[in-house]
């Protein structure tokens, strides 16, 4: 899946909020300052090339939706990143954000007790 610039995934993340939406809808929803019309016009233009978003055309207006959902450009991006800074190593990516100092320690023992909850599931599965 093709990459998204920052201006790209910021009309994204509106789409992806409303789930389907006019211009002027996705407008409202851009934090100040507002870009122009036209420049949001062109990024939908290229969300669209790039096989993210779609249209159903009223007129001479078209309504907007995401082809790509969230969890979906989520799940691609971070195998990305795993892929180039952590060798596909889940255990490397884990370790460096572990020992980030932003982490406070109720968010690693929470962290500990979702990996345990996931380890219980999928030993019961294996066994069902």
């Amino acid at each position: 899946m093709k990459q998204l610039t920052k201006a790209e995934e910021a009309v994204m993340q509106i789409l992806w909020k409303i789930q389907k939406g006019f211009l002027a809808d996705i407008m409202k929803e851009m934090p100040d300052p507002k870009p122009a019309n036209s420049t949001v016009s062109t990024f939908i233009k290229i969300l669209e090339r790039k096989g993210f978003i779609s249209h159903r055309t009223y007129g001479k207006i078209h309504e907007y939706f995401p082809r790509v959902s969230k969890e979906q450009y989520t799940k691609d991006h971070l195998n990305g990143l795993l892929e180039k800074y952590f060798s596909n190593s889940y255990t490397k990516m884990v370790s460096f954000l572990s020992k980030s100092e932003d982490l406070s320690i109720q968010e690693i023992e929470e962290i500990i007790t979702m990996l345990q909850n996931q380890m219980k599931e999928r030993k019961n599965k294996r066994h069902e």
